[in-house]
């Protein structure tokens, strides 16, 4: 795992560094809500090996269209949105700071009230002929996909497996 991405979580967020991952030259999931209402504080951490470390908090406000960071820690994330999924998981479409025109996809799974394990969608956790039918390999993109079908047989993928890292975004009250 050697970049950053969807920090998971909610960037939703956190998360974590990203190596097989999927990304995209633009956004696959256009249609967006602000899940989380208008303005989102979130306390994220990075889980490796189960336990969490590198506690920050950040701010995210919606603007009609994404969650656009508005404060604290995590600037990695320049914006996200979320969009409901199979099974009562999330899809999360990150945003990069450093590549405003590459979304990246992580899966966010509910644990609790306002407590979500943040994953990146990784092409290793397809299978081979997944992996060789739908990953493009455009401008070095690890996995380059460009439809909604590829994006979730690659986040079923990764959501039928048990993973004790990623990032862990918890719902904090307005301060």
């Amino acid at each position: 795992m050697s970049r950053l991405g969807i920090r998971a979580a909610i960037a939703a967020i956190c998360l974590l560094s990203l190596a097989g991952c999927i990304d995209s030259a633009g956004p696959i999931l256009t249609e967006s809500k602000p899940l989380f209402g208008q303005k989102l504080w979130l306390q994220l951490f990075t889980l490796s090996k189960g336990l969490a470390s590198a506690p920050e908090q950040t701010v995210y406000t919606w603007d009609g269209k994404l969650y656009v960071h508005a404060g604290g820690g995590l600037k990695d994330t320049s914006a996200f949105s979320v969009h409901a999924f199979a099974g009562g998981d999330y899809i999360v479409q990150d945003v990069p700071t450093k590549h405003p025109h590459i979304n990246e996809y992580g899966l966010m799974r509910k644990l609790a009230d306002g407590v979500y394990l943040v994953r990146a969608i990784d092409e290793d956790d397809a299978d081979e002929k997944t992996r060789a039918a739908y990953c493009g390999h455009a401008d070095r993109a690890a996995c380059r996909i460009t439809t909604r079908d590829q994006l979730f047989a690659f986040a079923r993928a990764t959501a039928a497996k048990h993973y004790q890292d990623g990032g862990l975004a918890i719902r904090l009250d307005e301060p």
